[in-house]
């Protein structure tokens, strides 16, 4: 059988889709053929009504797959009615948005079924059910509506990683990706996470397949990792089908979780590459052994989620519990193995206070992260912080639905003062943190957050999109004075050291 997969992925960051890249391996190791249309401008330009229908004919699939995050959701519904128009195959949406709102997403009654969970197989089975003629209702993650009402049918237990074949990534233009991301090349060691931070799909999934497989945490084996062989064999095949990688990404979500794979895999990784790479990790899963190994074999970044420094944001409305002390700690012990730290941090958070706002902005100003991006908080529907958003009053759901990435704007409201100090920090964060911390260069950019604090909603707007051009000029300033400080680096929303920036010139 044919099939098309639909990656949107427009006015975002350059994806890649690790759900597609596994069920194309499946799929052609089962004989079917596999196309993939990725829409993303930075990879082609995004195309109109006509050239998609264009698109769609040429191929002529008898399956389609959309794989959607919440953000590109409304670009999957309008490409799936022209699609529900062009041609009579079989389509069906999955991925995050998906797995944790699949009652809206079927709803829509523009797939015809919407599947939940983790699909690899489970997609490909559905296929072959699909081209010997069987009731395909008998699959298992899917739903779908029968006579306007809503059918479910429960999810099959995870995958194991050793049982997948490699990603198939020749269904992508994977060396064009490469390009437009810089040499940076992403990787996936394991599946799964430990935590149930209220704005995360982790808690959805795990509740979900617990409840349908009636099992514990533990014998879900919701924690999975890629066989060390298997991984470093993919590694290879990126080195040697590939150019111009000049980094690796590896997008787990906590990759420090195991402490004995770190180890035994940056044992293996320095015999056959010397190329950095960037982790995931969480402060209560990072400690001297791990960033002993991690900085013996080449790990350039360690990444960790602070998202507020506000102690009672991150315990009451994320269900994030660590202490301020713990994360300077984390980021310290990157620091001494001569690694870069790298932060993320969320602003405009359900009951957050402009008080909150600066206790990030402190927390950054004190920890001095080699790096930190920012992002406003979106309540992803399906999610518990969606749930706690939604309670509190501040969400503008017209705006939400509307919203096509969380990094220009938030879409709750907390009043005109507050509201513009968002905006503000929104822009210039590093500014913030520049001001408030023990560099040198900090009394220069107190009395340029005081200036920029102190203009109306008005002027704001009048000067707003001249700021990250005047950021540039100021650090430019700094550089040729030796100041350390943060600029606004590699994207709009990451605030970058200059020791690290000026080391790559």
């Amino acid at each position: 059988m044919k099939i098309l997969f639909i990656y949107p992925n427009i006015g975002s960051q350059i994806g890649f889709n690790y759900g597609i890249a596994h069920m194309s391996a499946v799929l052609k190791g089962r004989g079917h053929e596999v196309k993939l249309i990725q829409l993303c401008e930075e990879i082609a330009p995004v195309p109109d009504e006509e050239e998609f229908t264009k698109m769609i004919k040429d191929f002529s699939p008898d399956v389609i797959g959309f794989s959607v995050v919440t953000n590109q959701f409304s670009y999957a519904c309008k490409f799936a009615k022209i699609a529900r128009a062009t041609v009579n195959a079989v389509i069906t949406c999955g991925g995050v948005h998906a797995t944790v709102a699949p009652e809206e997403t079927v709803k829509t009654d523009l797939f015809d079924y919407v599947f939940v969970g983790e699909c690899d197989e489970v997609f490909c089975d559905f296929v072959d059910y699909l081209e010997r003629g069987g009731d395909l209702r008998q699959i298992s993650n899917i739903i779908w509506l029968e006579n306007g009402r809503i059918k479910r049918n429960p999810v099959r237990p995870l995958p194991f990683l050793d049982k997948l074949p490699m990603k198939d990534y020749s269904i992508f233009d994977f060396q064009k990706l490469i390009d437009a991301k810089n040499g940076w090349v992403g990787l996936m060691a394991s599946r799964g996470c430990p935590f149930s931070c209220t704005y995360c799909f982790n808690h959805k999934m795990v509740k979900n397949y617990r409840s349908d497989l009636k099992c514990s945490f533990k014998e879900l084996n919701y924690i999975r990792h890629v066989p060390i062989g298997a991984l470093i064999d993919e590694i290879k095949y990126l080195l040697k089908n590939y150019k111009r990688i000049k980094m690796f990404l590896f997008d787990d979500d906590l990759f420090t979780f195991d402490k004995d794979y770190i180890q035994e895999f940056c044992k293996e990784y320095k015999k056959i590459s010397e190329i950095p790479f960037v982790v995931n990790a969480h402060v209560g899963f990072f400690d001297e052994d791990r960033a002993k190994a991690l900085a013996e074999a080449n790990c350039a970044i360690v990444k960790f989620g602070l998202e507020s420094g506000s102690q009672k944001i991150r315990t009451k409305v994320m269900n994030r519990h660590m202490s301020n002390e713990s994360i300077k700690r984390a980021i310290s012990i990157v620091n001494n193995y001569g690694m870069h730290s790298s932060v993320f941090v969320m602003i405009g958070l359900p009951f957050e206070t402009q008080d909150d706002l600066m206790q990030t902005v402190n927390l950054l100003a004190t920890a001095l992260p080699g790096r930190f991006r920012w992002t406003y908080f979106f309540p992803y529907p399906g999610t518990e912080s969606y749930d706690i958003a939604m309670k509190s009053g501040y969400v503008n759901e017209e705006k939400m639905y509307k919203l096509v990435n969380f990094t220009d704007d938030t879409c709750l409201e907390f009043g005109e003062e507050q509201g513009l100090f968002l905006k503000k920090l929104g822009v210039l964060m590093p500014w913030f943190v520049n001001a408030y911390s023990n560099l040198e260069c900090a009394s220069f950019y107190k009395k340029k957050v005081d200036e920029i604090l102190s203009l109306s909603y008005q002027d704001w707007e009048k000067v707003k999109e001249t700021m990250r051009d005047e950021d540039r000029k100021i650090s430019e300033i700094m550089q040729k004075n030796n100041l350390s400080h943060y600029a606004i680096k590699y994207n709009r929303f990451m605030g970058v050291i200059s020791d690290y920036f000026l080391k790559s010139i």
